[in-house]
């Protein structure tokens, strides 16, 4: 538990999906879908035949600032988990984290878990935006992803 001023580095939003897990999972493990549902208009594109498939992957995202990212994938179970360390393309990842949990509730209905884990931040650079993501931030994402994948 972090104290009122303290921030805390790993940051957490969930809620229930009236939609498949395997139809979220694809809006989440196929960059090119990612900027559809991103809640806080910080992915521009992402090229499309990048769907993630295992841990080891890597997908390229331009922000809408233009920076380019290279995410490396360290978690993945088809249907239910992906996370990834973003990264300036051939750079040293700085050591943040972005995982989504799928959990099915029923066929129809899935409970989606997104966190932002800062604990292995190095890019002293990066601590102010990493401070800025906020449970509302991740909110905003699960929450576009839903008006997206319900709509299917």
């Amino acid at each position: 538990m972090t104290s009122p001023h303290e921030t805390a580095k790993i940051v957490t939003a969930g809620r229930d999906v009236a939609a498949p897990a395997a139809e979220i999972f694809e809006l989440i493990a196929d960059p090119s879908q990612q900027p559809r549902w991103d809640g806080n208009a910080n992915l521009a594109e992402a090229p499309s035949g990048q769907r993630v498939r295992a841990v080891g992957d890597t997908f390229v995202m331009t922000l809408t600032g233009g920076a380019v990212r290279e995410n490396h994938v360290v978690e993945f179970v088809e249907g239910r988990l992906i996370a990834w360390r973003p990264s300036e393309p051939g750079q040293p990842q700085p050591g943040h984290l972005w995982r989504w949990e799928l959990e099915p509730i029923d066929d129809a209905h899935t409970r989606v878990t997104h966190t932002y884990d800062w604990t292995r931040l190095t890019d002293e650079k990066r601590l102010p935006r990493a401070q800025a993501t906020t449970p509302d931030k991740l909110q905003a994402s699960i929450d576009r992803l839903a008006e997206v994948a319900e709509a299917r």
